[in-house]
Order: structure tokens, then sequence, then C-alpha cells
């Protein structure tokens, strides 16, 4: 299973509204899965996400800052959103929504 770790608004997608519970989704991951076709299974619209953490690595961002963060990352462009990122069974997804695009360490 995958884990989706969901924040802010975003946990209305996963039921969870009350402060200080997770909120988590988990979903199989499919022979050839990518984090773009496992969100698309969520039904949670990319342009409410702010931030993406995949096993705690910042791999997507719209805020300008985010390569001066500190964060572990994905890869070098924190501002690339091809999500088109191979994702397994055990991994841990940690959706931000745009109400928390003020992230820091």
């Amino acid at each position: 299973m995958v884990e989706i770790h969901l924040y802010g608004k975003l946990r209305r997608y996963g039921h969870q509204i009350r402060p200080g519970e997770n909120c988590v989704l988990a979903l199989k991951a499919g022979q050839g899965e990518t984090v773009s076709s496992l969100l698309a299974r969520t039904g949670i619209p990319l342009d409410e996400v702010n931030h993406i953490f995949l096993d705690s690595q910042l791999l997507a961002s719209r805020a300008r800052a985010a390569n001066l963060y500190g964060y572990a990352q994905v890869r070098s462009d924190a501002h690339d959103w091809d999500l088109e990122v191979p994702i397994d069974d055990g991994a841990r997804l940690g959706l931000f929504g745009r109400d928390m695009a003020m992230l820091s360490m």
C-alpha cells in the first residue's frame, strides 16, 4: 500500500477534518504506477496541491523559494510538476494544500 498523508484543506478528501488526527489514504500501487496515476485515482485536483513529498523528500512545489528550504529533494528542480515518477507499495506521499503554502524547516 502507498500511504497518502493529507494536510490542510486537502484533508477533506480523506474525510478527516478534525485537527490533531492523521488523515491518511491507503491505495495499492499497481504495476507501472506513477505518482500522477495514483493521485488521479484519489480525485484530488492537482491545482489544489501546493507541495508534494515522496518518502520525506520534496518532489514538487509551487513555492518560488522551494529550492532554498533545505529539504532533501527527489530531483534538483522542485518546480517540475511532471509526476510520471514511478511509485511502489510501501511509499509514502505527503500532500500539502494551497492553504499551507508557507512551509519552513
